[in-house]
């Protein structure tokens, strides 16, 4: 083994992952991309437990890209779905108009129901990540009105919504004595 000296080097921080569930969020920043006619939207869960979680990330593991990401398309087909943002967003900050401005959005609130669903690694396997489901206003999120979707597979089907937030999956077949440790 190469020689190295393990003082000088830091153990890893704790990572505790977000769960699924709805947050009260924050929009840090958003960039337009006309060509492409989307904008991305940067948040941050901006009240409750979970506040400032992505930024607190991004401080403890710096090359780690940043987390909270919502891209919403603008063109023809999809603006029925980018108005249903405004609309969340607008309810969520009082007397705030868009007035097609992406740079207003930076510093707004809006209410957001993360979900989760698997994906396949590019060095094999499947793995888990968050996503955004809905889009609610913040009072929505406050008074619960809102579904915590179901996993979503990549079967395509829906796995039953779990409480288990280790990020450690079940083998199907395997027991204790199947295991080399």
């Amino acid at each position: 083994m190469k020689n190295i000296n393990w003082n000088d080097v830091e153990e890893a921080k704790e990572f505790s992952r977000l769960p699924v569930g709805g947050y009260i969020c924050g929009i840090v920043r958003v960039e337009d991309f006309p060509d492409k006619e989307y904008l991305r939207i940067e948040y941050d869960i901006a009240d409750g437990e979970f506040k400032n979680y992505y930024r607190e990330q991004q401080q403890k593991f710096p090359d780690w890209n940043w987390g909270g990401v919502l891209i919403r398309s603008y063109k023809e087909k999809a603006q029925p779905f980018f108005k249903a943002f405004l609309t969340s967003v607008e309810k969520s900050n009082s007397g705030y108009k868009f007035g097609n401005d992406e740079n207003t959005l930076s510093r707004k609130m809006v209410g957001l129901v993360l979900g989760e669903e698997e994906y396949s690694k590019s060095k094999g396997g499947i793995g888990t990540r968050l996503y955004v489901a809905e889009v609610h206003s913040t009072q929505a999120i406050k008074d619960g009105k809102f579904e915590i979707p179901k996993l979503k597979t990549l079967s395509g089907s829906a796995a039953p919504a779990t409480t288990n937030s280790s990020g450690f999956q079940e083998i199907d077949g395997l027991s204790d004595e199947d295991l080399p440790f």
